[in-house]
């Protein structure tokens, strides 16, 4: 009984494999599974050349995915997922690349020797830690670096020294003016009190004049310069007059 079970299971696969048709189909999936036998281990050198810069490796990526034959690339693609570098070649440079940008971008950000703050380039002194970070050339007036031994805008030489003129000296400073003292002014009340001079008349006085005396019968005498009377003065008394001679 079982084996007149197993004969017609046996006959009913043959009968089924025996159809061309089934056939067929097993021939189509056979052929298919070589093709992705194939194309993975194409897949696995083209991925690796695109990722490693060694000419070997690809190859030998894809010798090992075809050493495992159809039933077992399978798991050779798995493995070889795992072990294929992270990065294509490309991604690898444009990260170098990324980061050499960025270290030119921090190289131009300035930053202090001291304090490793950044600065900028037209500071003199740093504002964190006070550090003398550049001087200013006392010819052209440029900032210069300070370790420059000269200046790199006019030529000044920071290391020689200044000549020194001869026969020139330097002005003497002049003493300060003394301060003026000032003069107590009277008081009013004194002033009044204090008399006052009559004003004299400065104009120039004329010359005297000569008069002649008439002379008497009995009396020979000579003629005598007689001075006008002159004016009084203001403040002064008139003179008295005289009386004259051989009246």
């Amino acid at each position: 009984m079982p084996q007149e079970i197993l004969d017609q299971i046996g006959e009913a696969i043959d009968t089924v494999l025996s159809d061309p048709t089934v056939q067929l189909a097993f021939r189509l999936v056979v052929i298919y599974v070589g093709l992705i036998w194939l194309a993975t281990a194409y897949w696995a050198y083209k991925d690796l050349r695109m990722r490693t810069a060694n000419p070997i490796l690809p190859y030998l990526a894809a010798a090992a995915i075809i050493l495992f034959t159809p039933f077992l690339f399978v798991f050779a693609a798995l493995l070889y997922k795992l072990v294929r570098p992270g990065e294509t070649v490309a991604e690898a440079n444009e990260r170098a690349l990324a980061e050499e940008a960025m270290l030119v971008e921090i190289e131009k950000q300035q930053h202090c020797g001291a304090c490793r703050h950044p600065i900028e380039r037209d500071w003199i002194i740093c504002p964190y830690c006070r550090t003398k970070l550049r001087r200013v050339c006392p010819t052209c007036g440029h900032l210069v670096e300070m370790e420059w031994s000269l200046c790199a805008h006019c030529g000044k030489d920071f290391e020689r020294p200044e000549p020194v003129r001869e026969g020139v000296r330097a002005p003497l400073p002049r003493p300060a003016p003394a301060p003026a003292i000032p003069t107590a002014a009277p008081a009013f009340g004194s002033l009044a009190s204090t008399p006052t001079e009559p004003l004299r008349d400065l104009r120039p006085q004329p010359a005297p004049r000569v008069q002649a005396v008439p002379r008497s019968r009995g009396s020979a005498e000579s003629a005598h310069p007689i001075a006008p009377a002159s004016e009084p003065l203001p403040g002064e008394l008139p003179p008295t007059p005289r009386a004259a001679r051989g009246s």
